[in-house]
């Protein structure tokens, strides 16, 4: 049946008409049946729920159908719109399946249309919801965020013969990146500034040239799903919730999922900042420009990884899973409340079977209809076992060598069983043991003192790959351990080490001149070259971010418009931030050139030598000075080749070595090194690559 409604207070985002319960505390949504049953009960019988009907919007012989599946809905319309700002639909009954799966079928093929459907639940107002398998979004620029799918033809692209960029593990270089920084500051010489087809430039400063110049082999993309754009108005009150963190009124970095199978749309808008309360996305041309920056990436021989968030939704907006069917897709506790180990106001309950399925659906989706060559799960501990073990089962079957790493932290702790399962994980170990945990009073190995419980044996667990051969160690295999010192988390490195050398107090210091601030002295530049040179000589994935090669920092810019006062100082946090903060500022690159040289030959000698990425255990033996703790040698004997790495993290000392064999230098943090006949000596914050001579 289908019939005409006006439905203008959800364009507005004044949800009062439909979704008045969303002004209520969380508690109005209480599970509450007749029978009094704990969530958990019922749960376990919603489980036994399971459909293999093929759900969201498509097209099949000259038909469009729309399935949804929720099992606690009362009643379930769909709403077609004809233009994404109309504030009247066509409304058309659903019909509920004996497997929840509510389902219409319309006799002509609706590409093009803008729909949503209208879920109804006992005792509460119909609510307008994005469907869940959306595969192209319009968006309304608030923090309400009413969001439309778009109905649009799959496998509509010209890959040119393009498939996946399948590497060996072990020999992954990824640069994790955000797509807007890497081209919207002007210093990028891009067109396209801030978009997917800014990433398709070449011969430009910034973008892509750049980053295929550094070496890399494979980008990690910041989250580019649908999400979340804009926060609760700051300093107001919202549900229960008051903002006093975020003046910007922005998330960023895109760890608010909207829609699992639409790319997001703001990276298609080449213009310098969001519009607030305007539609965006309404052409779909997101879904092919993101396309034609994998295909550009793939073209020079870049692997495309994307980081994904499946653990939570997005806290602030309303019309998604949460109104779907809380009961079914959330972690609740007791009283029907969202659990939040996430710290983002909602758990998903990724063990449900149908969100399972939503889980590995969505990869699946992303590497066939994207060419996507892996992934990086945000949080992955707060995903089941069971939905980890299936997603890279189903995934292989389609690219045996595609990528699978994670967080392996989120309400719990456990890199070792991930690594069980075939995943690699993010090495906090390595981060912590080298660079340290903080920059006031937990430095690490390259500025000569150990955090924690950090020593020498755990420096050399982490050269071999930290495995679970050596006490502390965590993985199976070497490439299950993703070496890394810097992400978008927490202090670039470049800052980090300006911390801990007490050049700043980032809670008092305000920064005037950033182009002066960044510029290294000589000894910001070799503790920079020693993280360098440890990090890319140690066995397992490497990860590198965006700036880390010319030790970009991260000062807030002044904004009189913003009511931040913490403009001026080096910020830890920069997610709320579409400005400077976080922009690729290709200037910087050209004022620490000396270091960025030095990656790029860091970056080559390890794509050269199989012994400094592929070595195994037994392969690597360590030469000891037990006077200098804080000094590492080691021999690598592979594939018919000796590579000796040496490094001198003491602020003291000298570490001297013998060589009873003739060797060549390959790297060197400091030339010339002090070659004394056959004796090696290092200064403080030195370190070297040799090979031997055959």
């Amino acid at each position: 049946m289908k019939r005409l409604i006006f439905i203008s207070i959800i364009i507005l985002g004044l949800t009062k008409l439909f979704c008045k319960d969303m002004f209520i505390s969380d508690k109005i949504f209480q599970f509450q049946v007749e029978e009094r049953i704990s969530i958990k009960e019922k749960q376990k019988q919603l489980d036994k729920i399971y459909s293999s009907k093929k759900l969201g919007a498509f097209v099949e012989n000259n038909k469009t159908i729309f399935r949804l599946f929720t099992p606690n809905a009362e009643e379930v319309s769909l709403v077609i719109f004809e233009n994404v700002e109309d504030t009247v639909g066509f409304v058309y009954d659903m019909i509920k399946d004996e497997n929840s799966v509510w389902e219409v079928i319309l006799n002509e093929e609706m590409y093009g249309k803008y729909y949503n459907f209208l879920v109804k639940h006992k005792d509460k107002e119909p609510v307008l919801c994005l469907d869940p398998y959306a595969k192209a979004v319009a968006s309304f620029n608030t923090y309400f965020t009413p969001r439309k799918g778009i109905i649009i033809k799959e496998n509509n692209f010209d890959w040119e013969g393009d498939t996946w960029i399948r590497n060996n593990w072990r020999d992954l270089i990824i640069y994790e990146m955000h797509i807007r920084d890497m081209t919207e500051h002007p210093s990028s010489g891009v067109e396209n500034r801030g978009t997917y087809l800014g990433l398709t430039e070449k011969n430009k400063k910034g973008g892509l040239s750049y980053i295929k110049n550094l070496g890399v082999n494979a980008v990690e993309l910041l989250p580019s799903m649908e999400f979340a754009n804009v926060e609760i108005p700051y300093r107001k009150e919202f549900r229960g919730r008051f903002n006093t963190w975020n003046p910007y009124e922005r998330n960023h970095w895109g760890y608010m999922t909207a829609a699992f199978f639409a790319p997001e749309e703001y990276y298609s808008i080449n213009t310098r900042k969001l519009e607030k309360n305007k539609w965006s996305g309404a052409d779909a041309r997101q879904v092919n420009d993101f396309k034609e920056m994998v295909k550009a990436f793939h073209k020079e021989g870049i692997a495309v990884l994307m980081d994904v968030v499946f653990n939570h939704l997005s806290e602030y907006e309303f019309g998604n899973l949460k109104e779907i069917d809380k009961e079914y897709y959330f972690r609740l506790d007791d009283d029907g409340n969202f659990i939040a180990e996430s710290y983002c106001g909602n758990d998903l309950r990724t063990e449900a079977p149908m969100l399972r399925r939503l889980i590995v659906e969505s990869v699946l989706y992303w590497m066939q209809e994207y060419h996507i060559d892996g992934f990086r799960f945000d949080l992955g501990k707060l995903l089941d076992w069971e939905t980890i073990e299936t997603v890279i089962y189903e995934a292989k079957k389609i690219n045996p060598d595609v990528v699978f790493v994670c967080e392996p932290w989120g309400g719990g702790y456990d890199p070792a069983g991930f690594s069980l399962r075939g995943w690699g994980a993010w090495n906090d170990q390595i981060r912590n043991g080298i660079k340290g945990e903080n920059p006031y009073n937990g430095l690490g190995w390259i500025f000569g003192s150990w955090y924690g419980n950090n020593n020498p044996q755990r420096i050399k667990s982490y050269v071999r790959g930290t495995l679970v051969n050596d006490e502390h160690g965590l993985f199976q295999k070497p490439e299950h351990s993703v070496n890394y010192l810097e992400s978008h988390d927490g202090y670039t490195l470049g800052d980090f080490i300006r911390i801990g050398l007490r050049y700043v107090d980032p809670h008092i210091q305000k920064i005037k001149n950033v182009d002066e601030f960044v510029k290294l002295d000589e000894k910001q530049l070799k503790i920079n070259k020693l993280a360098a040179m440890f990090l890319f000589t140690s066995q397992g994935i490497i990860m590198i971010h965006s700036g880390q090669e010319f030790a970009r920092t991260k000062v807030i810019p002044f904004n009189s418009e913003i009511p931040d006062t913490n403009q001026g100082k080096i910020d830890h946090n920069s997610y709320d931030k579409d400005n400077e903060v976080n922009y690729i500022n290709y200037n910087h690159p050209e004022l620490n050139s000396e270091l960025l040289n030095f990656y790029k030959k860091l970056i080559e000698l390890r794509k050269k030598h199989p012994a400094l990425r592929r070595a195994g255990y037994e392969e690597i033996s360590f030469i000891s000075d037990e006077k200098n703790p804080f000094a590492i040698a080691f021999v690598i004997n592979h594939a018919n080749e000796t590579i000796i790495v040496a490094m001198n993290a003491d602020n003291d000392k000298d570490f001297k070595f013998e060589l009873k064999e003739k060797f060549e230098i390959l790297l060197s943090t400091d030339a010339p090194i002090n070659k004394i006949n056959n004796q090696i000596s290092l200064k403080p914050k030195e370190g070297i690559i040799l090979k031997k001579i055959k």
